[in-house]
């Protein structure tokens, strides 16, 4: 007798946990009109619950050594090496060819080694002695902003995802992400690996389900510091951008484009979510005026 296949439901991940979505709704997600896996839907609340993670994880993580956030990224490309395999298998379930599924599983790799790199060397580019006239010192240092909402690449269901999240983390910041609707698999899978590798609970939450039911909480929220919109739709631009005005988020937008091509190796995505902190230092006098150092 033919057996009835046992379809996955893919959880959504919130605090280090894996929740089923508190709507109880899942979408049916298809290739060539065959079901492969059924995804959550996530709701509004969902989603509160995923910013109260994130705000309660980003002090701790921010306050971590640049060594330290290197190490754990770095921990995450070995966890996903290891699991290589798999998430070949999920792209080409999702109908991506072979080639280009391996190609992107190496790539998400390399680039989250890429950003483990910068940790502990972004700072130093990014801050400076400036020229004051007076006795004291000036410094401008970047500092992360804190929560970052994020709408992941559609067409990316791998390499756009990590490389969104490892250089927003890779600054301190923590993260609420909304996985692509057409290709999710790997980032649910993705979660997986980010809970076994060292990344503190409510650092990275990813949700399932559709920009247009989330974009307005998204935008609107108003423990959510700055806005990643991965995509070209004037129409939802313009939405996050009017409803991103009531706390003054910042807003980036990067359209959707070739995640193989190495300019997304940016250091300028980490400092996009940066705030530069500038302090005053008065310089001790020693011996007399003139004489301070």
């Amino acid at each position: 007798m033919s057996r009835i296949e046992v379809l996955k439901t893919y959880k959504i991940f919130i605090g280090g946990k894996f929740p089923r979505t508190e709507s109880g709704r899942f979408y049916p997600l298809k290739n060539n009109n065959k079901i492969i896996a059924n995804m959550c839907l996530s709701s509004v609340k969902d989603f509160r619950n995923a910013v109260v993670a994130a705000r309660s994880a980003q002090g701790a993580w921010a306050n971590k050594t640049a060594y330290n956030r290197s190490q754990i990224l770095y921990r995450i490309a070995e966890v996903l090496e290891g699991r290589k395999a798999q998430f070949v298998s999920e792209l080409e379930l999702q109908g991506i060819t072979k080639t280009k599924a391996v190609q992107e599983v190496e790539l998400s790799i390399d680039r989250l080694i890429y950003y483990a790199g910068w940790c502990d060397k972004y700072v130093q580019m990014h801050s400076s002695v400036n020229p004051v006239s007076g006795s004291y010192f000036n410094f401008s240092v970047p500092e992360p902003m804190g929560v970052i909402g994020v709408f992941a690449p559609e067409d990316s269901g791998l390499l756009g995802l990590v490389t969104q999240i490892c250089s927003i983390i890779a600054g301190g910041n923590t993260c609420v992400v909304l996985a692509s609707e057409h290709l999710p698999l790997c980032a649910i899978s993705f979660s997986e690996v980010i809970a076994t590798s060292d990344v503190p609970n409510g650092v990275v939450n990813i949700l399932t389900g559709k920009i247009a039911e989330l974009n307005a909480v998204f935008s609107s929220h108003m423990n959510v510091n700055a806005l990643l919109y991965c995509g070209s739709d004037t129409a939802v631009i313009k939405a996050i951008q009017d409803l991103a005005v009531d706390n003054i988020k910042r807003v980036i937008i990067r359209e959707n484009s070739d995640y193989v091509n190495e300019k997304h190796e940016n250091l300028h995505y980490i400092y996009d979510f940066q705030e530069t902190k500038t302090t005053w230092h008065p310089i001790e006098q020693i011996g007399g005026a003139g004489s301070g150092y």
